[in-house]
C-alpha cells in the first residue's frame, strides 16, 4: 500500500508529460547538436582513440547521460518550489515515510529523464551511430539509465535540502552537471584525463551509467553491463538515504 502511494509520484509524473510534452523536443535540442556536430567531426578527424569503435556511436551514450542528468538534476527545483507555496508540507502530511517520498519524488524524475533515451537514439541512429537494438540491449540501456536517474534525483533533492531560493539552485544546477559531465568518459576514455581528473572520474557516478550503457549498446558485454549497473545502484542508494535524512531541512 505505501509503495504504491510513491510510484502515484511517476503516474503524475506521466501526466504532466503527456499533457505538455513539449519539454520532450525541446531538451533535445542540445544533445542533438552535440551528437550531429561535435560528433560528426569529431568522426572525420580520428585524434581521439575508442577502441575500434567509432566516434559518433562512442559519444552517444555520453550525450545521453548528460541531456538525463541534467534534467534529473534539475528535478530539485521544484521542491524549492514547493516548498515555498507551502504544497511540500501538505505532501509530508500523507502517512508514508520520509525514505518512500524521496523514492517516489527520484522515481518520478527519473521517468522524467528516462524519455532522452528514445530522443536521444532518434538523432543518433540516422546519422550514423552503429548501436545493438535488440531486446537484451536495450533493456540493459533503460535500467541503466533509469538506475542512474533515480541516484541523480536523489541527489537533486539532496541539494535543495540547502537551498532557499530557485535562483541559488539553478547556480549550484551549473557547477555540479558540467564538471560531472567533463569529469567522467563521456566524450573521451578516462586514460585521457590528467591523473587528478582521473582520479575523480573513478567516483564520478556518471562514469559507472556511461560504462554500463557502452557495454550494452556498443560491445554486447552484458555482463559487464549488469556490473556497472550494480555500481550505479549503490550510488542510487546512497544518495536516497542522504536526501531522505536531509528531507527535514527542506521544510524548516
Amino acid at each position: 500500500m505505501r509503495a504504491s502511494r510513491a510510484i502515484a509520484f511517476i503516474e503524475l509524473e506521466l501526466r504532466r508529460l503527456y499533457h505538455d510534452p513539449t519539454e520532450v523536443f525541446t531538451r533535445a535540442v542540445q544533445p542533438a547538436l552535440w551528437i550531429g556536430v561535435f560528433g560528426t567531426v569529431m568522426s572525420r578527424f580520428r585524434a581521439i582513440p575508442t577502441g575500434g569503435v567509432d566516434y559518433l556511436s562512442f559519444i552517444t551514450p555520453g550525450v545521453l547521460m548528460q541531456s538525463t542528468s541534467f534534467i534529473a538534476i534539475a528535478y530539485g527545483i521544484m521542491l524549492v518550489w514547493e516548498r515555498e507555496s507551502g504544497i511540500l508540507k501538505k505532501v509530508l502530511t500523507v502517512p508514508v515515510s520520509r525514505f518512500l517520498i524521496v523514492v517516489g519524488r527520484s522515481l518520478a524524475g527519473a521517468t522524467r529523464a528516462l524519455s532522452q533515451l528514445f530522443v536521444v537514439l532518434l538523432i543518433a541512429l540516422p546519422l550514423g551511430a552503429h548501436l545493438l537494438l535488440n531486446p537484451v540491449s536495450l533493456a540493459l540501456a533503460v535500467l541503466a539509465v533509469f538506475t542512474g536517474s533515480v541516484g541523480l534525483t536523489a541527489f537533486s533533492i539532496l541539494l535543495a535540502s540547502f537551498m532557499k531560493t530557485r535562483e541559488r539552485f539553478m547556480g549550484v544546477i551549473q557547477a555540479v552537471t558540467m564538471p560531472l559531465f567533463f569529469a567522467s568518459n563521456a566524450i573521451y576514455p578516462v586514460e585521457l584525463m590528467p591523473p587528478v581528473i582521473r582520479e575523480f572520474s573513478l567516483v564520478n557516478p556518471l562514469t559507472y551509467v556511461i560504462q554500463a550503457l557502452r557495454e550494452a549498446l556498443l560491445y554486447g558485454d552484458y555482463l559487464g553491463s549488469l556490473a556497472s549497473i550494480g555500481v550505479v545502484a549503490l550510488y542510487s542508494l546512497a544518495f536516497l538515504t542522504a536526501a531522505a535524512l536531509s528531507l527535514r531541512r527542506i521544510i524548516e
